[in-house]
């Protein structure tokens, strides 16, 4: 069943990768040769554009957000043995980090 089920996720990947490059060049020659005078795009130049921009501006992490689970359960386990005065000022001392507008070197 389960080898079943990760032929059904691959098939389901190249299937949305095919349909997604199609839907990159018919949006670039309907929009972008018509106003901008730039050249129309093949179906493989749209797969390659749309690997190209998964690489620039998406990266492949996968489905998991937040980084690797190695690091996750490090700072869990970190976090667990930490006093609750510990946690406060971590929380404070983040807080200030993050604080919009404010500097972030110390006074």
């Amino acid at each position: 069943m389960r080898h079943r089920k990760g032929i059904g996720i691959v098939f389901f990947v190249i299937a949305a990768f095919l349909i997604l490059s199609a839907v990159v060049m018919f949006l670039w020659n309907f929009v972008l040769v018509p106003t901008t005078g730039v050249g129309a795009l093949t179906y493989l130049q749209a797969m390659g554009l749309l690997v190209l921009s998964k690489i620039l501006f998406g990266g492949f992490k996968g489905g998991r957000r937040g980084g690797p689970p190695w690091r996750k359960s490090h700072w869990g386990r970190r976090w667990s043995r930490m006093s609750t005065e510990e946690k406060e000022r971590f929380k404070e001392e983040w807080r200030r980090r993050c604080a919009p507008g404010e500097s972030k070197e110390s006074p």
